[in-house]
């Protein structure tokens, strides 16, 4: 016996297929349009994928392919002809290991820095009982749209001793504006204040209460921060390129320009069939060396944007 509802009351002897509750637990039967929008979406999402993926997997095969077939185009899916000739190539120059090495510790010691500075920075401008937080929020804001300008910034670093240094690398970027917003949008709206208002009774200080309790409850953002002031260290190509002197300073981003210009040097006086087909590669190549290690880290910090790409946005 069929069974229908009136005014939520079951009546038997009726039936509809609109009186069925639905159930979540239970798969519900497909329509043709149904059917017709997930083929849609699915080949929309599809052709983004293969949007944003081959020109990343065009470049890992030309890296590895014969140069002549990356140029006529006859190279589409597969590698020609393949050869990891412009790899050791660029892994034979010293310079690269150097670079890395160097790039390395200008990341690490970079972000530990910004961390230290933007953190506790950003905790006190989040503080609205602190009153001096306005003009200093204003000041350096200013300093977003205006800034000294090279020769001035050139100037300002030969006169505090770190041109031609690693501290070049690392001092004038410890804080970022842009960063700091965020972080301070985060610690006005992630954190209740009531946490504050206890941690005040039981008799905790401002400092205790920033390592004790908000630090903890800010994974988020020390990882979204943290990844940016990484990325930031790592891709610092004009700061080698202005303001380092010494080979044993540059970044890898300032060897792995050179290493491609001495192939494309060599390539075009033509000194050498074999070293010319490598340019081709190298150019490639140095783009794989240079975004590998960010490649490997980003996927373990990727949960973390879930909930941190939002961070400072607007709610309603």
């Amino acid at each position: 016996m069929s069974v229908a509802t009136v005014n939520n009351i079951p009546v038997p002897g009726k039936s509809g297929s609109a009186d069925i509750p639905w159930n979540k637990k239970k798969p519900q039967q497909k329509t043709v349009t149904d059917w017709i929008i997930d083929i849609v979406i699915g080949v929309l999402i599809a052709a983004i994928v293969v949007v944003v993926l081959y020109p990343l997997w065009f470049v890992v095969i030309a890296s590895v392919s014969d140069p002549d077939a990356v140029s006529n185009g006859t190279m589409k899916l597969l590698p020609v002809d393949f050869s990891t000739s412009g790899y050791q190539l660029i892994f034979k120059d010293n310079r690269l290991w150097t670079g890395y090495r160097n790039t390395i510790i200008y990341s690490v010691l970079g972000t530990l820095l910004n961390m230290v500075v933007t953190l506790p920075m950003a905790f006190a401008l989040s503080r609205r009982e602190w009153k001096p937080r306005r003009v200093i929020m204003f000041l350096l804001t200013f300093t977003m749209f205006f800034a000294g300008g090279l020769i001035p910034n050139y100037v300002l670093y030969k006169d505090l001793g770190i041109l031609n240094s690693m501290w070049v690398f690392i001092l004038p970027s410890a804080v970022n504006v842009y960063n700091l917003i965020i972080a301070r949008s985060f610690f006005e709206s992630s954190i209740p204040e009531s946490l504050f208002e206890a941690a005040k009774i039981d008799g905790m200080s401002y400092f205790g209460y920033f390592i004790k309790i908000a630090l903890p409850l800010s994974s988020a953002i020390l990882a979204v921060i943290g990844l940016y002031y990484f990325v930031y260290h790592w891709n610092d190509y004009m700061t080698g390129l202005v303001y380092i002197q010494s080979d044993q300073f540059q970044p890898l981003q300032v060897v792995l320009q050179k290493i491609l210009l001495a192939g494309n040097t060599v390539a075009a006086e033509n000194q050498s069939a074999e070293i010319a087909n490598y340019a081709g590669q190298i150019k490639y190549g140095v783009i794989i060396v240079a975004s590998l290690p960010l490649l490997i880290v980003y996927p373990f910090l990727q949960k973390y944007f879930n909930k941190g790409v939002m961070i400072g946005a607007v709610k309603g």
